[in-house]
């Protein structure tokens, strides 16, 4: 190579035709078709000309007669058709040599403008022939098939990317978003890496979308779903992002009708024991659909006769059926402030395997008899038929407390009950706990509850003791279920009932994680020797699987194996978890966007926790916690301060706090 010689090399998959100024052992300064002075490596060159250029002319001279040369050659190129040759090479097995392929594309005489019109023709089409080192090797008919679907689903996402990006930027420069139809394909494309990142199987198609678009980042792409109205501004998005259920499928719904549709008289079953003549009640929350659970308490000459009944779900719901698989995948009915995935359809939730006043239902009943002191003598575990006569608030028991029977002597038993369990060590964390809703003008409304006032602690001891007993009959029969179990706390602040907020924050820290397994074991927290989930078949795949096991005991069905049991409980370990976490994580979002209207209001907070560079704190108003930055005054757990709401952020999960 010397001075003066045409040369033409690859750069952004274009092929750039340069004329060489200067060349020492290899490296070469070039001047190419664009003006441009370069340094390049002898071996980077595609194609190198016999041909000089006079190095002594202007620089412009020597790019005008660059771009002619390109021009030239260009025009040559466009008249080969690969294709054509491919079909008379193709069943060669030689390779062929650029002379050769020239000979093949041209007829003499062949300057080097033919033989780099040739690489020029083949660079930009390699759909027939693999060009490496100025060698041709004709590719088989199934490769060239390969490679034109590959051609063509290149082109289709290429297509697909435009459209997206062009979609965009439209839903951005119209005030009501896009009115062009999109592929739904775009929209899955996009919200899949919205809520998913990198780890989104469309990921690199997803950025090729944003790249093409105005967009400056993916976070932008939640106000693009907003606008063309394909999410709401207050979207759930952990739901998404956690893929949780929100819709049965149609076999569910056909097995539901069937259900529906079916009268089961259970009072032809021999093994119930019919109690509908038994005065029932429930006692629930003002808005509760699903009722799972109800008491009795009935005189006898002795003393009384305590009853814990819970719907017989599994009646219905049988393993492996549509609907209870689709419960396996939900494993809990999910509760938010504004929604409500109910793990099994809601006209078996809300109605026949609800405990609805005056309807009779199958159950399984604890009984137990107690003397007129109400002390335990003995109880019994039946399958039933029950039928409530009575269904009450949590307020309205409060004030029928002190007054009458039932409810008084129920809120003495459960006193009694929980004496007992705190004598045996139990750990009672008397927190209260804030309710989150919207109201129908899609106002914020909540309120602060008291978990120790007398009706809320009247069911929750009642159903503590009633999952303790069936824990117990379990095991009497060594029957595997879904028993709770914990150790002993790693350190007790204190014993009995304590109201002082920072001491059960700071005794919360200290319990053991609780276990979910298939063997009894001691529950140090409750205080109890074994305990079950049994009590919510309705909302709680835990519960429904442990009462299937009762019922085998019984004779109904065949019980699960301890094998099995610790598949399934497997299986939904992660679904039970998602379902935990979205309910905590819509409760925040909908306290900190009632917060969002609040700047510049002030709270009572207390100190939780002090790190170097923060403070945790607890809004008591909403049993909120949230970050403080530091100020000049020193701080410890325990201490009342007046914060201010400075900013808050629901979809971005931000509260930033200072002090008032």
């Amino acid at each position: 190579m010397i001075k003066g010689n045409i040369v033409e090399y690859i750069e952004q998959q274009k092929i750039i035709s340069a004329v060489i100024l200067q060349e020492n052992k290899g490296k070469l300064k070039l001047l190419n078709e664009n003006n441009r002075e370069v340094s390049f490596s002898e071996k980077r060159l595609s194609h190198i000309s016999s041909v000089c250029l006079d190095t002594t002319l202007t620089r412009d001279s020597i790019v005008i007669r660059l771009k002619q040369l390109t021009q030239n050659r260009i025009k040559l190129s466009e008249t080969i058709n690969i294709e054509e040759l491919w079909e008379i090479l193709h069943e060669e097995s030689d390779d062929i040599d650029i002379s050769t392929m020239t000979l093949f594309c041209f007829d003499p005489p062949l300057t080097s403008d033919h033989e780099a019109a040739v690489i020029r023709a083949f660079f930009k089409d390699r759909l027939y022939f693999k060009f490496n080192n100025m060698i041709f090797a004709p590719y088989s008919s199934e490769q060239v098939e390969t490679k034109k679907k590959q051609v063509k689903e290149s082109q289709k996402k290429d297509l697909l990317i435009q459209k997206g990006a062009d979609w965009i930027n439209e839903v951005l420069n119209n005030k009501n978003g896009s009115c062009t139809q999109v592929d739904q394909k775009i929209i899955d494309i996009l919200k899949s890496y919205y809520l998913f990142n990198n780890d989104s199987n469309s990921s690199q198609t997803a950025k090729s979308i944003i790249k093409k678009s105005v967009l400056n980042s993916p976070e932008q792409l939640f106000n693009i779903f907003v606008k063309s109205e394909i999410w709401d501004q207050n979207e759930n998005i952990d739901l998404l992002a956690l893929q949780i259920p929100t819709v049965f499928s149609e076999s569910v719904y056909e097995q539901e009708k069937k259900l529906l549709d079916t009268k089961i008289n259970f009072l032809d079953d021999p093994l119930r024991k019919d109690l509908t003549a038994v005065p029932l009640i429930t006692i629930d929350g003002q808005s509760t659909l699903d009722f799972d659970d109800a008491l009795s308490l009935e005189n006898t000459e002795t003393g009384y006769t305590l009853g814990i009944h819970i719907i017989d779900v599994d009646a219905y719901i049988k393993s492996n059926d549509p609907i209870d698989l689709a419960a396996r995948d939900r494993a809990s009915s999910i509760y938010m402030p504004d929604d409500k995935l109910p793990m099994i359809p809601p006209n078996l939730s809300e109605d026949l395997c609800s405990l609805k006043q005056g309807e009779i239902r199958p159950g399984i009943s604890t009984i137990i008899k107690m003397s007129r002191f109400f002390e335990i003598q003995e109880y019994d575990i039946v399958p039933s038929i029950i039928k409530v006569h009575q269904q009450m608030s949590y307020t309205e028991a409060n004030l029928l407390n002190g007054k009458n029977d039932p409810i008084t002597s129920l809120y003495k038993i459960a006193t009694l009950l929980r004496e007992k369990r705190l004598k045996a060590g139990a750990i009672q964390i008397t927190l209260p706990e804030v309710n989150v809703w919207l109201e129908e003008n899609q106002e914020i409304g909540y309120s602060k509850i008291d978990r120790e006032n007398p009706s809320r602690m009247l069911v929750s001891e009642m159903m503590i003791f009633a999952n303790s007993l069936m824990a117990e009959f379990l095991a009497n029969h060594d029957m595997p279920a879904v028993f709770r179990s914990q150790a002993q706390p790693k350190q007790r602040l204190f014993k009995g009932i304590e109201t002082s907020l920072i001491l059960n924050f700071l005794q919360r820290k200290q319990l053991s994680r609780a276990i979910i397994g298939t063997d009894p074991e001691a529950h140090a927290g409750l205080g109890v020797k074994a305990y079950a989930t049994a009590t919510s078949p309705i909302r709680r795949y835990h519960d429904l699987l442990t009462q299937r096991q009762i019922k085998a005991i019984f004779g109904y069905d065949k019980a699960y194996t301890k094998a099995e049991l610790e598949e399934i409980l497997q299986s939904i370990s992660l679904a039970v978890a998602n379902a935990g976490r979205v309910q905590w994580s819509r409760k925040r979002f909908w306290i900190i966007k009632y917060l969002e209207g609040k700047k510049g209001t002030a709270y009572e907070a207390m100190i939780l926790d002090c790190y170097r560079d923060h403070y945790n704190v607890l809004i008591k108003e909403f049993m909120f916690e949230a970050k403080l930055p530091p100020s000049g005054v020193k701080l410890k757990p325990g201490d009342i301060i007046q914060v201010t709401i400075q900013h808050a952020d629901a979809r971005r999960d931000q509260l930033s706090l200072f002090f008032a």
